[in-house]
């Protein structure tokens, strides 16, 4: 993978990472992970059931081609390239009726405490 890492930043190319993505297959690849930050590229082949759950860290994703709808807990949302979204943590999430096969950019931050450990954490709460 062709990427630029000088000192505090890194580049990288979205054509290099797309390479190691097999189109019919069910996949994620993460490309950078930090202390505070970790960026995937995921793939949902058309056609396929997404593996998602609920995890520790908030999540944004950003679409970058194909179709389908996202499921967060009990409401549901078209996507489509261009479609940016926030997913909290600990919220059960999956793609499903996928028309056309997705691509999406994955940032994920930092674990989050919910409940009684939450106090000690540094989430803000909206």
């Amino acid at each position: 993978m062709n990427r630029v890492q000088t000192g505090d930043w890194e580049i990288f190319q979205l054509a290099d990472i797309e390479k190691l993505i097999p189109d019919d297959v069910l996949s994620m690849r993460e490309f950078l992970r930090t202390p505070s930050l970790s960026c995937s590229l995921y793939h949902v082949p058309k056609g396929s059931k997404d593996m998602a759950s609920a995890h520790e860290e908030d999540e944004v994703y950003l679409i970058l081609k194909g179709r389908g709808r996202l499921r967060v807990e009990d409401d549901e949302q078209p996507v489509q390239p261009g479609t940016l979204m926030y997913v909290r943590a600990s919220c059960d999430h999956a793609f499903f009726e996928i028309e056309e096969s997705i691509t999406a950019l994955a940032f994920f931050g930092t674990a989050v405490l919910r409940g009684e450990d939450a106090s000690s954490s540094h989430y803000l709460k909206t």
